[in-house]
């Protein structure tokens, strides 16, 4: 099961049902199936709370994934702050519903094993990234 909150922010006008069906697709291209799978939007201020309290990290970021995985099932909890899609969009040129879904499943495809942090990961995770967005319809 896969569901949507938000905290200090408006939710975001996305289709639940047609982005859930979206993440259960990507996530089945990666051998996985969703488990449950908690999204939060919230602003800047929560983020850097949630950094800070669970992360040790004092900046802002655009998603922080919680993993929870079983197996070949993905479960977590994901955290995505509206302030930092909307800097983030105009950054690098993209709209807020562009970068918002890449967002998402950015958050998916840590789930399912892909990072970005070590050398020649983010080049893989952009790629899988756009192979994701291809998949929305």
């Amino acid at each position: 099961m896969i569901t949507y909150s938000s905290e200090n922010v408006r939710m975001p006008k996305i289709r639940k049902r047609d982005t859930s069906a979206w993440i259960k697709k990507v996530a089945a291209a990666h051998g996985r199936k969703v488990g449950e799978i908690g999204y939060l939007f919230c602003d800047d201020e929560k983020i850097l709370e949630v950094n800070r309290e669970f992360l040790q990290h004092d900046y802002y970021t655009d998603i922080i994934t919680f993993d929870y995985d079983e197996g070949d099932v993905i479960n977590g909890d994901l955290v995505i702050s509206l302030d930092t899609i909307r800097t983030n969009a105009e950054l690098f040129n993209k709209s807020y519903e562009e970068e918002l879904n890449r967002v998402i499943i950015h958050g998916i495809l840590h789930l399912c094993g892909i990072n970005d942090k070590g050398p020649g990961e983010r080049e893989i995770m952009e790629a899988e990234e756009n192979k994701a967005l291809a998949m929305l319809g």
